[in-house]
């Protein structure tokens, strides 16, 4: 019989993220398909009050690696908290999320204690009373259903996949875990943490939209001219007004080899696409870009599709979007500002 363990490192506030409600739903669908148990594994400077949150998820216990040292994401601590809370729990699945944080630990401490590990999963089943995994490769372009006989088995979930875990709060008893640091203590400190206030962050991975903006801002337009600084007005205008995410194209942010001007605020981060990300957001605007397959192929998850395109005969007009505006951005976009004020 399997032991599941849903595994978690907490927030600064001491709660658990979305991704992880997300991971948690994943494990306790898993445990129901496989009639096995589950318990549950928290890491952070306190885990009290996260186990407190999902006491009524149906976990047979629940396990603690706490301390002011697990507060921060490092590499030594979370592999050895990992490990420590995969053995005293006994697990041969361990689930968590597909986040940054997870997914660097998830091989080494599969490493450590002798299993195996599959990040990105994006589904969960039983085949033969077996658990299998679907994965995604090649860019979202095929995917694979994988099954493992080593443990214990690391598997971590992509965000998006499913919905979050909603139950009462309670009063979880939670056993602690003895984590084995590395020899001579923690060698790596985190002196601070740098990162831009809420109105400047353009990548927001639980917005509603998704808003691309494509090589065609850049290029003259009907009186001849670019007006790249304008159309980084707009967008940046729309984006804030809208909390939207932003992504771009690979074309537009490798605009500067060419000795063309970029927009300033886009990096590689940016992209959507087959070199990109594949966001899941419920809806996508995507402006001047003219929906080739590398483009596209981004767009694999997104909900509802729209496009801005002065070209009617685009990519996007050959299925590849739910509605396609043929018409300038710059003028439609100005319009949507004007209407949001």
């Amino acid at each position: 019989m399997e032991t599941i363990l849903f595994a978690a490192q907490t927030e600064p506030d001491g709660s658990l993220s979305k991704p992880s409600l997300e991971a948690l739903t994943a494990a306790q669908t898993l445990t129901k398909e496989l009639g096995a148990s589950l318990n549950v594994g928290l890491v952070g400077s306190d885990v009290q009050a996260a186990a407190d949150s999902v006491a009524g998820s149906g976990a047979q216990a629940f396990f603690g690696v706490s301390g002011a040292e697990f507060t921060q994401a490092r590499y030594g601590t979370d592999a050895a908290a990992l490990a420590a809370l995969a053995k005293a729990a006994g697990a041969t699945v361990v689930i968590g999320a597909a986040t940054s944080r997870m997914n660097r630990v998830l091989a080494g401490v599969a490493a450590r204690l002798n299993g195996r590990s599959d990040t990105n999963v994006t589904a969960l089943a039983v085949t033969g009373g077996k658990p299998v995994v679907t994965r995604w490769y090649y860019r979202q372009r095929m995917f694979a259903e994988l099954t493992r006989t080593e443990r214990p088995w690391f598997i971590s979930v992509s965000p998006g996949c499913f919905a979050p875990y909603k139950g009462e709060a309670a009063k979880a008893v939670v056993t602690s875990a003895a984590a084995e640091l590395p020899p001579g203590g923690v060698r790596t400190q985190v002196t601070s943490i740098i990162s831009p206030s809420a109105e400047e962050q353009t990548i927001r991975p639980d917005a509603g939209l998704l808003f691309v903006a494509g090589a065609g801002w850049t290029k003259k337009q009907s009186d001849g001219a670019a007006h790249v600084g304008e159309a980084e007005k707009i967008i940046l205008q729309f984006v804030s007004k809208a909390q939207a995410s932003l992504g771009t194209s690979k074309s537009l942010v490798d605009l500067s080899g060419e000795g063309q001007q970029v927009m300033r605020f886009l990096t590689h981060m940016h992209q959507v696409g087959q070199t990109g990300a594949t966001p899941r957001h419920p809806k996508g605007l995507a402006t001047c870009c003219h929906g080739e397959e590398p483009h596209t192929v981004g767009w694999r998850f997104i909900g509802e599709r729209r496009a801005i395109n002065l070209d009617p005969n685009c990519g996007w007009a050959q299925g590849k979007a739910d509605v396609l505006y043929v018409a300038d951005a710059f003028e439609v976009m100005r319009k949507v500002i004007a209407l949001m004020d």
